[in-house]
């Protein structure tokens, strides 16, 4: 799976002000990314805000995108859950033709055991016809996917290809990497410890910043794979302070307020998030003109 290496985005949805899909500003968003160095797109994430997304209006966000890309970089498409059935029942229901892999998510709320988190990816595995990226983010989930589970569905199921590990935990990045199978891939998806993750080994990230800064933050990770650790720490310590305020109040409502910094689509977001608040929209604005990167 070399498309999967790099620097994946997990792209907003961006609405307009009655909070419907623009899918104009999707265009743009998508198209921004690709002529900027984006290796993959990830499509209905949690980023996307794919909680408060409609079965239909999925269906027309992948189109749009599917058009936008013109076959031009890999997509992967965000479709999990915690109903397992449910999460079969999409898979079965969708055109991945256009799809290299699936991301899944951890099952969230219910808390199962690491037993359960095990038997819920196998049920996957068993009815996906394309790769699938497993997604450990246990802030959300309430509950970590430990790195024995995980290595344990890398080893048992060969469409299991790779893991977006979201825990900012840095003892368990290592642990994936020092005993995962050769061809199984480590994803950071903390934009914070990306590059550290690529340099002990890891095969990339799939960012929220990253969309707003393509050129640059794929060329930090670039480099990272490379070994250019000077060079690739350059970029990392420029920033250092926009990902922390991105995910200062929520996400993806701080990547709006930089996406709309940058007038590719207005910060809207549906309840229950709001929107960045104007302390914030100042901070990163500041921002922004200080590193020039408008």
């Amino acid at each position: 799976m070399n498309e999967l290496v790099g620097t994946g985005v997990a792209l907003v949805t961006p609405f307009k002000e009655d909070l419907s899909v623009d899918h104009e500003a999707l265009t743009n968003i998508v198209n921004y990314n690709i002529e900027n160095g984006t290796n993959y797109l990830v499509i209905c994430g949690t980023t996307g805000e794919s909680v408060t997304i409609t079965k239909q209006e999925k269906k027309e966000i992948v189109l749009t995108i599917i058009k936008a890309n013109n076959g031009r970089i890999p997509l992967v498409l965000g479709i999990g859950g915690n109903n397992t059935a449910q999460v079969i029942e999409e898979i079965k229901a969708t055109d991945l033709s256009d799809i290299v892999a699936i991301l899944s998510v951890s099952p969230y709320y219910s808390k199962p055991t690491q037993e359960g988190i095990y038997q819920h990816f196998k049920a996957i595995s068993e009815a996906c016809p394309i790769p699938i990226i497993l997604y450990n983010v246990p802030g959300r989930t309430s509950k970590n996917m430990l790195s024995e589970t995980t290595l344990r569905l890398a080893n048992d199921f060969n469409n299991i290809v790779a893991v977006k590990e979201a825990g900012n935990n840095t003892q368990q990045y290592l642990e994936l990497i020092k005993d995962k199978p050769d061809d199984f891939l480590v994803i950071s998806g903390d934009d914070d410890l990306a590059l550290g993750v690529v340099l002990a080994g890891g095969s990339g990230v799939i960012s929220v910043l990253g969309q707003a800064f393509p050129k640059e933050f794929s060329k930090m990770i670039q480099l990272g794979l490379e070994g250019k650790t000077k060079e690739a720490y350059a970029l990392h310590f420029k920033f250092i302070k926009i990902t922390s305020l991105i995910f200062k109040e929520n996400n993806p409502a701080g990547i709006k307020a930089v996406l709309e910094a940058l007038n590719l689509c207005r910060d809207s977001v549906r309840l229950p998030l709001v929107t960045a608040t104007q302390e914030l929209k100042l901070k990163i604005n500041n921002y922004l003109k200080q590193f020039n990167f408008q």
